[in-house]
């Protein structure tokens, strides 16, 4: 997420301690303010502020490994695809990037954003975690959805390395803090932990998937994707979503796609074809399969009951 050309190599490679080497190639971002970072043990946090424009993105890749936060409360209009995966992702918030693993950006509107980066040794990852009794697979990315708790921890510490007011240890305090909130599904893995009291998701975490199913309705969207989006891994995911909506993720979403297709059905000047490309069916024939299927009943039967008021 780094313009190029803004010489964080060379700014940072005067002092002998650690300091990140990436790669970057981008187009279409412009730098709002100055570079700002701050050093301590074993890590370096530096925020950026860049103006966005549609179409533009970038590449980036780096032997070390990292953490991103968006600074804003909505995640930015952003695709983001990673590694050898083709498929690409929206509504990222927060991202834990392994070293090595490369990463494509594409901007999908304009915008403004900052964005806090905390780049570490491997080795001071690890003790950190390890201080922690937390035990995390490092060589597997993370990607958050909208997350308020790290929204908060990202400002607080944004505003620390721009102007700093206390030692290195409230810095330090507040990485470990956003490590907890990423790798805290690694932590949860191996216990029988709820996702909240009852068992299941917080409204909170329901609300993120729900809002991200309805951003990519002519798709597919995963159930690893809607773990991401949950702040989960994709097992404590799924036993949580079953056991706070009483379904699987898929057919809850299926559900999802289908009443928003009969939403759309109230409105005569829409065809059925384009409603079934809208909300995420393979054709016409699809939706009107799974629509009699639900309500014992084609759509164009249905919509024209609606219409006529039976």
């Amino acid at each position: 997420m780094v313009p190029e050309g803004e010489g964080r190599q060379g700014d940072m490679q005067a002092n002998t301690e650690f300091r990140p080497r990436m790669e970057t190639r981008i187009h279409g971002l412009r730098t709002l303010a100055p570079l700002s970072y701050r050093r301590f043990a074993g890590a370096i946090a530096d925020v950026w502020s860049v103006r966005a424009e549609e179409g533009g993105g970038g590449f980036y890749i780096a032997p070390d490994p990292r953490i991103v936060i968006l600074l804003d409360r909505v995640p930015p209009p952003v695709a983001m695809r990673i590694g050898g995966d083709l498929a690409e992702h929206r509504g990222i918030q927060a991202f834990y990037m392994p070293p090595g693993m490369p990463l494509w950006s594409r901007i999908e509107a304009d915008h403004e954003k900052s964005h806090l980066d905390f780049h570490m040794e491997g080795e001071a990852l690890q003790r950190r975690l390890a201080a922690a009794n937390v035990r995390a697979d490092l060589t597997r990315p993370r990607l958050l959805g909208q997350s308020d708790r790290l929204v908060a921890l990202g400002r607080l510490a944004s505003d620390e390395v721009r102007k700093p007011r206390r030692g290195e240890m409230l810095i330090d305090a507040l990485l470990a803090a956003t490590l907890a909130e990423i790798f805290a599904t690694d932590a949860e893995a191996g216990t029988d932990a709820p996702c909240i009291a009852s068992g299941g998701l917080s409204a909170r975490q329901f609300a993120a998937v729900e809002r991200h199913v309805h951003e990519n309705l002519g798709r597919y969207v995963s159930v690893a994707e809607m773990a991401r989006a949950a702040g989960l891994s994709e097992s404590r995911f799924s036993h949580c979503f079953k056991q706070s909506q009483g379904e699987t993720p898929q057919r809850w979403q299926s559900r999802l796609r289908l009443r928003a297709a009969q939403d759309m059905m109230r409105d005569p000047a829409r065809a059925l074809a384009d409603i079934a490309y809208a909300t995420g069916f393979a054709d016409q024939a699809h939706l009107s399969r799974v629509f009699r299927a639900a309500n014992g009943m084609p759509p164009s039967v249905w919509r024209r009951r609606i219409l006529q008021g039976f």
